[in-house]
């Protein structure tokens, strides 16, 4: 029996991790499951797979998370240090899925466990990049990719051959605007930016497939991941979504994993590494696909892509900065507060206009991002204004 933990268990990625879950119960022994304030869910969730704990981050949440557990038996704890504090329950596998920086000290809480840990929550490589590196290598952690593109990544390489690998190239689909030209784009509304044609994700996340940002933070992840060079990190638009990411040698082998696009099937990887698992996701039909299309990224009509791939290259504080800034745009124009083209150029302003020194700490990284919040949301009231 594993002993798990889930960061983040009523978003996308944790719904799927508890379905794989109760597919086979008797598996695993669920030490803590953690939400913001989505106290329903979470207590359902809990009682489903018997869970030892229940956390809500939002402790005005506690009472009435400790009425939906009456009688369950199921300890019920709130507030950030207790959502860290799930996190250092030593279950031999977490699910880091709390979106956004308030998942970054419970991502360091569980690699500080030496163990497992799935990492699905962007923000850690991003913009702590090594300081979660370094804490997994101190702490002898694991660090398990779950990301679609980066958990093909971890399946395609060839560890003894690490050394020989030439490229890595992240598949992107492109998103639903990838023929919009730039004058179209200009008039996108956020309900058609968060339908994505092949994956089924959080508003966020979907924007920033739109905006190809997504890929960007990516490449930025799997430069921390992966023993490559930013030369050696490549993205290629694949708007079917089957190959989902590649690894070429040397010697011009070309390794491809490919898949349905189900967040199941990478978390199940990482739910059952070094072993493998069944699941309820669809087979492949290449014959029905019938072709598999690639084409060159535009940086014209995505800048995102572009804004990260040099803020990975000039490293320090730019990549957080780039997160904070683009977190910002993205929740301005899901509110309809700017237009779809302006997020990057808020996150272009904002990485102009703050260059601090790199972090050495979490708290440091914290206060980057924070900085480059109040200057993001400044811009934006430009935009507003």
């Amino acid at each position: 029996m594993k002993s798990v933990t889930i960061l983040g268990a009523t978003g996308s990625v944790g719904t799927s991790t508890l379905d794989l879950i109760e597919r086979d119960p008797a598996r695993y022994d669920v030490l803590a499951l953690t939400a913001n304030c989505d106290v329903e869910r979470l207590a359902a969730a809990a009682r489903r797979v018997g869970a030892r704990m229940a956390v809500v981050a939002d402790p005005s949440c506690h009472d009435a998370l400790a009425d939906a557990l009456a009688g369950s038996g199921i300890a019920v704890a709130a507030g950030p240090d207790a959502v860290c504090d799930a996190a250092r329950t030593g279950a031999d596998w977490t699910m880091a899925a709390i979106v956004g920086t308030a998942g970054l000290k419970p991502v360091l809480a569980a690699l500080e466990g030496g163990k497992a840990v799935a990492l699905a929550n962007k923000e850690s490589l991003v913009s702590a990049g090594d300081v979660m590196i370094d804490a997994a290598a101190r702490h002898g952690a694991t660090l398990l990719p779950v990301d679609s593109e980066h958990n093909a990544v971890f399946q395609c390489l060839e560890e003894r051959n690490a050394a020989s690998i030439s490229r890595i190239i992240l598949t992107a689909s492109g998103g639903p605007f990838r023929e919009r030209t730039l004058a179209e784009m200009q008039a996108i509304t956020p309900e058609q930016a968060v339908a994505h044609p092949n994956w089924s994700m959080g508003a966020k996340i979907s924007v920033d497939s739109a905006t190809m940002m997504n890929k960007g933070l990516e490449l930025i992840e799997a430069f921390h991941l992966f023993p490559v060079s930013v030369e050696q990190l490549e993205v290629i638009v694949h708007r079917q979504s089957v190959i989902h990411s590649m690894v070429e040698y040397v010697d011009g082998s070309v390794l491809a994993q490919l898949g349905s696009p189900d967040m199941r099937v990478p978390i199940a990887h990482a739910l059952a590494w070094p072993q493998r698992m069944e699941t309820p996701c669809q087979r492949l039909d290449l014959a029905a696909i019938g072709r598999l299309d690639f084409e060159a990224p535009d940086y014209a009509r995505f800048p995102c892509l572009k804004l990260a791939r040099e803020a990975l290259a000039a490293g320090g504080a730019r990549p957080a900065i780039l997160n904070a800034a683009n977190e910002v745009a993205v929740a301005a124009f899901l509110t309809g507060g700017i237009g779809f083209l302006e997020i990057a150029a808020i996150v272009a302003d904002t990485l102009n206009r703050y260059d601090p020194p790199a972090p050495a700490t979490l708290d440091q990284v914290l206060a980057i991002d924070a900085e480059a919040r109040i200057l993001a949301g400044e811009r934006v009231k430009d935009c507003v204004a």
